[in-house]
């Protein structure tokens, strides 16, 4: 069923929006260079596939840990606190991988992740509700997965900068300075906290959600909220998963070397990621954004199961079509969790903004399969979460 085209921001908050949107490309690259560090650390340190996992595990664990407390500092002191709050420990985190790599730390690596973790779910928590807001409500997937179009291509440049810098051409160990990426990332970081501390944000104001007799309803009365948590934390296990390993895939497979995946990662599946999110908006604007999520969710599915069943460059075609078929996911479920919940708004956003964590859950899982069983086996892990994503989608198509 086709609907109406309403503008996809409201005339009053153009400005924010696009100030907010350049956030998105910063967290992307902050998310997909850590695939290129998986693979980096591995041939540095010496440490094996669900060792290197802590990597993405550290991080998506200051998601978990910083999610409450960044929706009560929202929701105390607003969406632009928030946001500059978050850009800081993003950028301290960052400039951290200096000393990291003067004692050749895992360990210090380890700790600059967690604290990048924690800026970055500050910066989620308040940019990711603050977007679906900015205009009419049957728009709000659709604007967000615009936004996030953004996230993708920095999640483009990450691994292909990061490739170019830590792999060498003879691909042999990994020798390069993993400072150097991100001390740049923590520099252009804390400058463009400096741009929002002199900006003015518009805070939006929710009524109290009442039931017939004029109760305020609670937030976990919301079943399909609760349902909506769910498939976030399983779609995280997906993508954190396919991203943190398929360097390790095609090379495993005697494809090409770690320097040509960082490329591949870039151009392909990343790109294609990035055209979903594009494409996906375009398409949300004139069909329900559920039953879209309903039928990419079945694409992942069948995606999966062909990287499963090894079927050579069948395979490695349907991976690459997976970042096509995920791409809209994210910020969908993320809008439809929050449809309707009015005054819970922002602390909905906060436990939505826990559901990362299923990124440290993925990778060691899939870690644990590959170096058990076998690589293409260990693709058993994100195929899981896109069922739970189908559920959800099919749940909100029959409910609405």
């Amino acid at each position: 069923m086709t609907k109406k085209s309403v503008a996809l921001v409201a005339s009053q908050y153009r400005v924010p929006f696009v100030l907010l949107t350049s956030l998105f490309f910063l967290w992307g690259f902050a998310h997909a260079i850590l695939d290129v560090l998986n693979k980096h650390f591995q041939e540095l340190l010496a440490i094996t596939r669900a060792h290197s996992a802590l990597i993405q595990a550290t991080m998506y664990m200051g998601y978990f840990v910083m999610a409450i407390p960044a929706g009560m500092f929202i929701t105390r002191w607003g969406y632009r606190q928030g946001v500059v709050f978050g850009l800081l420990l993003y950028g301290i985190g960052s400039l951290l991988f200096i000393p990291g790599q003067y004692m050749m730390s895992f360990n210090m690596f380890l700790f600059s992740l967690f604290v990048i973790g924690c800026g970055l779910v500050f910066l989620e928590t308040a940019a990711n509700p603050y977007v679906t807001e900015l205009g009419a409500r049957e728009t709000a997937a659709s604007r967000l997965n615009f936004a996030q179009s953004f996230n993708g291509l920095g999640c483009i440049f990450a691994p292909l900068l990061a490739g170019l810098l830590l792999f060498s051409e003879e691909d042999q160990a990994a020798s390069g300075n993993v400072a150097l990426p991100y001390t740049c990332m923590g520099v252009v970081v804390l400058l463009v906290a400096l741009v929002f501390s002199r900006v003015r944000l518009p805070e939006i104001k929710h009524e109290v959600e009442l039931d017939d007799q004029g109760h305020r309803v609670g937030l976990w009365s919301h079943r399909l909220f609760i349902f909506g948590l769910a498939a976030l934390f399983a779609y995280e296990i997906s993508e954190i998963s396919i991203n943190s390993f398929f360097i390790n895939y095609v090379v495993e497979q005697g494809w090409m070397t770690a320097r040509q995946a960082s490329l591949v990662l870039s151009f392909g599946g990343l790109s294609l990621f990035m055209a979903g999110r594009f494409v996906g908006s375009w398409i949300m604007s004139r069909i329900r954004a559920e039953k879209m999520l309903f039928w990419c969710a079945v694409g992942t599915v069948s995606m999966t199961l062909l990287v499963i069943a090894d079927l050579g460059m069948v395979s490695l075609i349907a991976l690459l079509c997976c970042y096509a078929f995920e791409a809209i996911m994210f910020p969908t479920v993320f809008a439809l969790a929050l449809r309707g919940l009015g005054s819970h708004t922002k602390r909905a956003s906060s436990f939505l903004m826990m559901s990362p964590v299923g990124g440290a859950v993925g990778p060691l899982l899939m870690g644990y399969v590959a170096d058990t069983f076998s690589m293409s086996l260990s693709f058993i892990v994100p195929l899981l979460g896109y069922v739970v994503v189908l559920g959800y989608a099919r749940a909100v198509l029959k409910k609405r």
